[in-house]
């Protein structure tokens, strides 16, 4: 619990907040991440960068949220008075959206006066409508000016099946009915085409130009949206989505990109080597999808792709034989997300599964580690979960991960420190008594060993640092027991070694005494004194799964600490007169304390040598001929 708890305080200062304690312990066993793109894997700050109207591409300029940029056609900038496509195109842009986009005042400006504004512009609502609302800024239309010359009567908000919206807004005119959507869909919606300033019949050779063009810009990892228009009669009433999207008239095509999160390809390939898998699940058109994971290094070559109406028409068991070669979701929906997770678990995975929405909550709350985000994230789906990340960043996940698999390993450590302690007490009094010899320690020094010796020094390895390579390791299995990977056989042995080693101090001393008055007293401090170095030795062996030759013993400063208080607690039990009756203690000189710092570091020796030994061996077994043992193979 106390390993726990500390590990938590630090997956906090990494952005990672744990909501069910035991789940730290499962983020070490993660085999298969299944990742949102938007806003974990990209930055969420949407931007548009290509037009497409008419079968011409124009270009986009300026960065950010700034409504500072021109619409280039051509190498020139767009006039709108001399292209009504592009008029329309942008007014059902920004018409047909909810995103606010407004500049903030600038905090070391709002300190100097409350009118200066700062330039820094910022959008309130979807990222997309945001992008949306921006471009039309930066040809003047902006959502303000527009609000006051159209009136909106109704809203058709998007939703996952139709992958569109729809508004009708009211004019000087009469009324329009403005929608945007996936490209793939909304032509299926079209009948007619504005083209050369011109509405045309919308036919099967102009809809493939326009497939055809939105493919092309998913290529080049373009979130594609398609805009249209219809003018409705006075006499329509009762509208619904079926009669407000349909017969329309198809306008053009926005290509915008959501730029990648720098940190999040070192996080996959850090991933990879820790033998993670990465999923991505996102609602974009899945060549976007996969051109953006090929960019991140989640789709390899002989990674597939699936999208949502592909999984649908699978059963449950053709998933299964899939499921494990499928790197990308796309056009997925959230009940998607929850078959996705218990195929995952069916083939073995222990999976983590991201989300933010309130239909994502069923496959977070299976997930054997949901994770909701901070952010951008629903009440329902943080409740669901057993993570939420402060920054919705896909990196933060890694890093509990990496966070949660040294906690374990802490706590093993911790184990492996007590236990093999306590077992070298107890062979010590156990052999003596089987040989006959009087006890080699009396209760109070046992008490003390427990209470001083063994309490600070194994309150320091919770907070140990990971090894350099525990990243590089397979992920544990879910079952695994505690004492797996020869812990158990380390603890028994070292704990054997310990008693052997403190029985063999307390028998010479006792027969090189013989003589003397107090021998069996001094035989006694000697097996005292040699119990405390062993396992105060033995504490910095626990730090590494080898041996204490490959670690830096001086690196967990609490550690070194620790092991100094116990030392500085022992002295005054030795050489305070007035304490040396209550623990039976007599004073040592310099070749009793050669004698307890030999047998003391026997058995932490004798293992390392022995760890060593096994890994050169391993090395010259499995190494092939050829390869640099320090440069990691990624495939």
């Amino acid at each position: 619990t106390i390993a726990l708890a500390l590990g938590v305080q630090r997956m906090i200062q990494r952005k990672a907040i744990v909501r069910k304690l035991p789940s730290v312990e499962t983020l070490g066993c993660a085999s298969v991440i299944c990742s949102d793109k938007t806003g974990t894997l990209t930055q969420n700050k949407m931007s548009v960068t290509h037009l497409w109207l008419g079968g011409e591409v124009l270009e986009v300029t300026g960065d950010g949220y700034e409504p500072n940029g021109s619409i280039m056609n051509r190498g020139k900038p767009a006039d709108l008075r001399d292209n009504q496509m592009l008029r329309r195109l942008l007014q059902v842009a920004v018409l047909c959206n909810n995103a606010m986009l407004y500049e903030e005042a600038n905090e070391t400006k709002k300190k100097k006066e409350a009118t200066e504004r700062s330039g820094v512009w910022a959008i309130k609502g979807d990222p997309t409508e945001g992008a949306l609302t921006v471009l039309g800024a930066k040809a003047g239309l902006t959502k303000q000016a527009l609000d006051g010359l159209y009136r909106r009567t109704l809203e058709l908000p998007f939703d996952s099946e139709r992958k569109r919206m729809s508004v009708i807004v009211e004019h000087q005119g009469g009324r329009m009915a403005c929608t945007k959507g996936a490209p793939d869909l909304l032509v299926q919606q079209c009948a007619y085409v504005l083209w050369d300033d011109k509405v045309i019949p919308f036919t099967s050779t102009l809809k493939q130009k326009v497939l055809a063009a939105a493919e092309g810009m998913a290529k080049n990892a373009l979130r594609v949206l398609g805009l249209a228009y219809r003018d409705l009669k006075a006499t329509e009433r009762n509208l619904d989505e079926s009669t407000v999207e349909s017969q329309l008239v198809f306008i053009g095509l926005t290509g915008m990109i959501d730029p990648p999160r720098r940190e999040v390809r070192d996080a996959i390939v850090k991933c990879r080597r820790a033998g993670i898998k990465t999923v991505m699940i996102t609602g974009d058109h899945q060549t976007t999808a996969e051109a953006i994971a090929r960019q991140l290094g989640i789709l390899q070559q002989d990674g597939l792709a699936l999208n949502g109406q592909q999984l649908a028409a699978m059963s449950d068991d053709e998933l299964d034989k899939r499921v494990n070669d499928v790197f990308v979701y796309a056009r997925v929906s959230p009940e998607h997300k929850l078959r996705i997770v218990k195929s995952l678990q069916r083939q073995g995975h222990t999976v983590a599964m991201t989300g933010d929405g309130v239909n994502d909550a069923p496959a977070i709350k299976a997930a054997d580690i949901g994770i909701a985000m901070g952010i951008s994230g629903t009440d329902v789906s943080k409740e669901a979960s057993s993570l939420v990340l402060s920054d919705d960043n896909f990196a933060t996940i890694v890093a509990a991960i990496e966070e949660g698999r040294g906690i374990y390993e802490n706590i093993r450590k911790f184990i492996r420190y007590l236990l093999a302690s306590n077992v070298g007490e107890i062979m010590t009094m156990f052999l003596a008594m089987m040989a006959g010899l009087p006890l080699p320690l009396v209760p109070i020094q046992i008490l003390w060993v427990n209470l001083v010796t063994d309490g600070l020094p194994a309150m320091a390895l919770g907070v140990d640092q990971a090894e350099r390579d525990l990243m590089q390791q397979k992920p544990r299995s879910a079952k695994e027991n505690i004492f797996a990977r020869r812990l158990g056989w380390k603890i028994v042995s070292r704990g054997i070694l310990i008693g052997l080693c403190t029985l063999a101090a307390f028998y010479i001393t006792l027969k090189q005494g013989a003589d003397s008055p107090n021998a069996l007293m001094k035989a006694q401090t000697v097996a005292f004194v040699t119990l405390v170095m062993a396992q105060l030795i033995h504490v910095f062996d626990c730090r590494s799964s080898r041996s204490i030759f490959h670690r830096n013993p001086l690196q967990n400063v609490w550690l070194v600490l620790a092991v100094a208080s116990s030392l500085l607690l022992m002295f005054p039990v030795l050489y305070v007169d007035a304490l040396q009756p209550i623990f039976k203690t007599v004073p040592l000189g310099l070749v009793d304390w050669g004698l307890v710092l030999v047998f003391a570091g026997i058995p932490t020796f004798l293992m390392g040598l022995g760890s060593l030994l096994s890994t050169s061996k391993r090395k010259q077994t499995t190494l092939p001929k050829g390869r640099n043992p320090m440069k990691p193979v990624v495939r």
